[in-house]
């Protein structure tokens, strides 16, 4: 089984590009940087690590995030997760980032996108590695400023795909930025957002009914409703899955608890997905082998699990077909 992961081609969903910041890099823009962080070395970082919930984990995340000073810094950093791709065999990723975390610290929105848009070109040119760019709304900030963030969005309009939702869950529901997803979809941007991950299966129908998502970033409280996991299963919606996210904050208490596999055996589209890898233990094929080391997911469903995850991406038709055919390559 876990030849069979690291042989196939996939693509990747949800993942936050400041949440690949590895200690070593933070550590080392930091110096660059003169930025002061609160840890003293490597390993006092990763014993950070140690989540009790969701906002244990952004509290270090948002201070990582602090490091990311200039383009070249986005750049090493979207390069470095690039690496990783290569060494997973991702061939399509769609990488989300948090303009509002950097814009707040004074760094300029195009510093931000500039390098992450670099480094994908050149991902494209060594690697072959295609990308799309998805830029998230933080939901414990106000809807003013989500539009804020919109409006400076509009002039890198052809290199971001879509929007979406991220941040502080609980007591943020979609339903807060009702305007400025109505306006982000009318101006032509795909809608996702981050729902039901550590709030109720409400916060999904929110993300259906008011924001009209093309996809649901995580979406595991689904099934807690029968009338919804008919509805998702019905309208075959994406929920981009992540695994080791979904253990290192509490949301099940082990692997053998995640209910993935019950979501894929009633006939979901749902992907697996690294989300913040250089906090979680792990980028998408150790998230995948972890599914697998406690699990009772059959080759079958590995497979399904990959080719869900082209057919829930924003690409073309053509590349989608392309792609599902590479797999099936692999599989001979």
């Amino acid at each position: 089984m876990i030849e069979l992961i690291k042989k196939l081609p996939k693509a990747e969903l949800h993942l936050h590009i400041e949440g690949s910041l590895e200690p070593e890099l933070m550590f080392r823009l930091a110096q660059k940087n003169d930025i002061q962080i609160p840890y003293k070395d490597i390993d006092d970082v990763r014993r950070a690590y140690n989540f009790t919930n969701l906002q244990t984990f952004l509290d270090i995340y948002y201070a990582g995030a602090n490091v990311l000073i200039t383009q070249q810094d986005f750049y090493d950093l979207t390069w470095a997760y690039i690496l990783k791709c290569v060494e997973d065999n991702v061939i399509h990723t769609e990488i989300f980032f948090d303009p509002q975390t950097h814009t707040e610290r004074g760094v300029e929105f195009a510093t931000v996108i500039n390098g992450i848009k670099s480094a994908l070109a050149d991902a494209k040119a060594e690697y072959g590695i295609s990308s799309c760019i998805i830029m998230c709304f933080l939901r414990h900030l106000s809807q003013d400023a989500a539009f804020e963030t919109l409006e400076a969005a509009m002039a890198f309009k052809d290199d971001i795909v879509g929007v979406g939702l991220d941040s502080s869950e609980l007591g943020n529901p979609p339903s807060k930025f009702t305007e400025v997803f109505r306006q982000a979809k009318a101006a032509g941007f795909k809608v996702v957002a981050h729902a039901g991950e550590e709030a109720d299966f409400s916060y999904i129908y929110e993300a259906l009914d008011v924001l009209r998502s093309d996809r649901i970033d995580h979406g595991v409280q689904a099934i807690h409703s029968a009338a919804l996991m008919q509805r998702l299963k019905a309208e075959q919606m994406p929920l981009t899955v992540c695994p080791n996210s979904n253990i290192e904050l509490k949301v099940f208490e082990s692997y053998q608890d995640h209910n993935i596999k019950t979501l894929l055996d009633y006939g979901l589209n749902v992907s697996v997905n690294s989300d913040d890898p250089a906090y979680f233990k792990g980028y998408i094929n150790q998230n995948f082998i972890n599914l697998v080391e406690n699990l009772p997911l059959t080759e079958d469903n590995i497979v399904t699990l990959v080719k869900n995850s082209f057919r829930a991406s924003f690409i073309d038709d053509d590349l989608k077909r392309a792609y599902l055919a590479r797999v099936d390559f692999a599989l001979q």
